[in-house]
């Protein structure tokens, strides 16, 4: 699961995840450490087995819900 302690955030990607042609990998490295970080912050927690499109549609969900990434 993530949303517990973790690293520092990261950039999200600005194309749109479902154009990825790599979107069905398993989200990166960066990704997690900084889904982790808005997971924390929204009190929200997912499996840590998303894709690198899922994860990014998440980021960019939790930015808007806890005012990062403005």
């Amino acid at each position: 699961m993530l949303g517990g302690a973790g690293p520092d955030p990261s950039r999200s990607a600005s194309k749109d995840p479902e154009d990825w042609v790599t979107g069905d990998e398993p989200m990166t490295g960066p990704q997690k450490s900084y889904l982790d970080t808005l997971l924390r912050e929204a009190g929200e927690e997912l499996p840590a087995t998303l894709t690198k499109a899922e994860a990014s549609e998440h980021i960019d969900r939790l930015q808007k819900l806890t005012g990062r990434g403005q």
